[in-house]
C-alpha cells in the first residue's frame, strides 16, 4: 500500500488526488500547522539534522495561546509478548508529558484505556494518569473499554456529565472540543459507528458556532477511511464530517489503529496517534489488525504520545509527534574481562549499551534480575532502558567476578 490516501471523504465534487501527502508513520513523526488555512508539515527526523527547518518549526510554535496532549490506546491489562509492560511505557508517557517545559492544559485520551474493561485495569490507569502534570482530562471509549454491560464501568468514572453513549462537548480559550463516540455499535468487519442520536446531537451543537471557530473533534476509531478492509474507519464519518466542513479549522483526532499518521483534506487535519502500549501492523501488511511482536530494542520508537499547540488568533494548530524511545544512549564497552566504564551516571530514559569487544563470551546481569542479557559473542550488544532512578549494579554471569553500576539520576 502506498503512503498515500486518495479517498475524497466529503462528496463535494473536488478532486483532491494527489493532495493527501501529508503523512508519517509513528517513529518518525510530523509538526503539523494550520495557519490562515493553509497547512504545513515538518518531518520531526529533519528538525535534529537540519538548522533552518528546526528555525522554521520553532517560529510556527512560539505564540501558541496554550497546549495540550493527546494519549491513546493504553491497553492496562495487557501482558502479551508485544509488550509485558504496559504499565511502564505508560508511564515513560506520563513522564515525557511532566517533562515538558511549559504545562498542557489539557490531556485528550482518545480511547482502549483498559484491555478488558475490568474495575482494577480502570483502577490503574486512573491512578496513574492522575500523575500527569496537566490540568484537566478527557476521555472517550475503545471497544475494549465497553466490553461489559455496555460500558457500565467506563461511563460511570469518566461519563457522567455526557450525553447517550459518552459524547459532550466543551470550549476552551476559544476552541470548541467534541468527543464523538463510536465503538458501541461495532459494524461486521470491525466499522466505527455514530448512529443517527449522535448525529442529530453534533448538528445542534455545532449549529450556533461562528465558522471561524476553530474545532478540534476526537473519537476512537478514525473517523475517516483508514483502511476500511480492517475497520479502520467509521460507517457513518462522513456525515460527521459534513457537518464540521464550513469550519475553517477542523482538528480531527483519532487512535486505534497504534500508529502515527496524518493527513490534510481541505480545512481538515487528519490524526491517528500511536499507542503508549504495543504498534500495529501497517495497512495491509499483515493478514490483519493486532499486536505487533517487534525487536525489544524498536519498541519504544513505535509508541508515544502527541502535543497540540493553538495560536489564538492565527487558527493555528501544532500537532507534534513524540515516541517513547529513550532519550539518550550510554556505552559501555567489555574488554579484557572488565565493564568499562564500571560506573556510569546517566539520566532516566537513557539506553545503556555493552558491546563485547573481548574474544569469549560474556553476559550483562542485574544483581536484582531487572536486566539480564544472553550471552554475547564478539561484537555483540545488549541495551536496557533506564526509565526508573535508582542504583543498578549488574555482573557477568559467565565470569562473576566482572561487575558494574549504572546509577540512575
Amino acid at each position: 500500500m502506498n503512503d498515500e490516501i486518495t479517498t475524497n471523504l466529503i462528496d463535494d465534487g473536488i478532486d483532491r488526488r494527489g493532495f493527501l501527502k501529508c503523512m508519517a508513520w509513528a517513529g518518525s513523526g510530523l509538526l503539523f500547522t494550520i495557519s490562515g488555512g493553509l497547512p504545513r508539515s515538518f518531518n520531526l527526523s529533519n528538525l535534529a539534522t537540519s538548522p533552518e527547518t528546526m528555525k522554521e518549526a520553532q517560529t510556527a510554535l512560539a505564540n501558541a495561546s496554550f497546549s495540550f496532549v493527546q494519549i491513546s490506546d493504553s491497553h492496562v491489562g495487557f501482558s502479551k509478548d508485544a509488550n509485558k509492560d504496559v504499565l511502564g511505557t505508560l508511564q515513560s508517557a506520563i513522564d515525557k508529558i511532566n517533562a515538558a517545559q511549559a504545562r498542557p492544559d489539557l490531556l485528550i485520551h482518545t480511547g482502549d484505556l483498559t484491555h478488558l474493561s475490568k474495575s482494577d485495569e480502570f483502577d490503574t490507569v486512573d491512578q496513574m494518569l492522575m500523575k500527569a502534570n496537566v490540568g484537566a482530562r478527557y476521555y472517550v471509549p475503545g471497544e475494549h473499554d465497553v466490553i461489559a454491560e455496555d460500558g457500565k464501568a467506563f461511563l460511570s468514572r469518566y461519563g457522567k456529565d455526557s450525553k447517550g453513549d459518552g459524547w459532550y462537548s466543551f470550549d476552551h480559550k476559544g476552541v470548541h472540543f467534541i468527543a464523538l463516540v463510536n465503538v458501541m455499535n461495532l459494524k461486521p468487519g470491525g466499522l466505527g459507528e455514530l448512529g443517527n442520536a449522535q448525529l442529530e446531537w453534533l448538528a445542534a451543537d455545532v449549529k450556533g458556532l461562528a465558522s471561524s471557530t476553530p474545532i478540534v473533534v476526537f473519537a476512537h476509531v478514525p473517523l475517516w477511511e483508514v483502511y476500511p478492509q480492517w475497520g479502520w474507519a467509521t460507517e457513518d464519518g462522513k456525515r460527521a464530517l459534513s457537518m464540521l466542513s464550513g469550519f475553517g479549522s477542523v482538528t480531527v483526532l483519532n487512535g486505534h489503529i497504534h500508529q502515527s499518521m496524518q493527513k490534510i483534506e481541505g480545512n481538515m487535519t487528519f490524526h491517528t496517534a500511536t499507542s503508549t502500549a504495543f504498534p500495529q501492523p501497517k495497512p495491509g501488511q499483515a493478514k490483519g489488525p493486532g499486536p505487533l511482536v517487534v525487536p525489544a530494542t524498536e519498541l519504544r520508537g513505535l509508541l508515544g504520545l502527541s502535543t497540540i499547540r493553538y495560536v489564538e488568533h492565527d487558527s493555528h494548530l501544532a500537532i507534534i509527534d513524540t515516541t517513547l524511545a529513550a532519550d539518550e544512549i550510554a556505552t559501555v564497552s567489555i574488554d579484557n574481562f572488565s565493564f568499562a566504564p564500571g560506573s556510569m551516571n546517566v539520566k532516566r530514559q537513557t539506553v545503556v549499551r555493552w558491546t563485547n569487544r573481548d574474544d569469549i563470551p560474556h553476559t550483562v546481569v542485574a544483581n536484582d534480575k531487572s536486566f539480564k542479557s544472553p550471552a554475547l559473542d564478539t561484537n555483540e550488544t545488549f541495551e536496557h532502558v533506564f526509565d526508573k532512578p535508582g542504583k543498578f549494579p549488574y555482573f557477568c554471569s559467565l565470569h562473576p567476578h566482572m561487575t558494574g553500576v549504572v546509577n540512575v539520576i
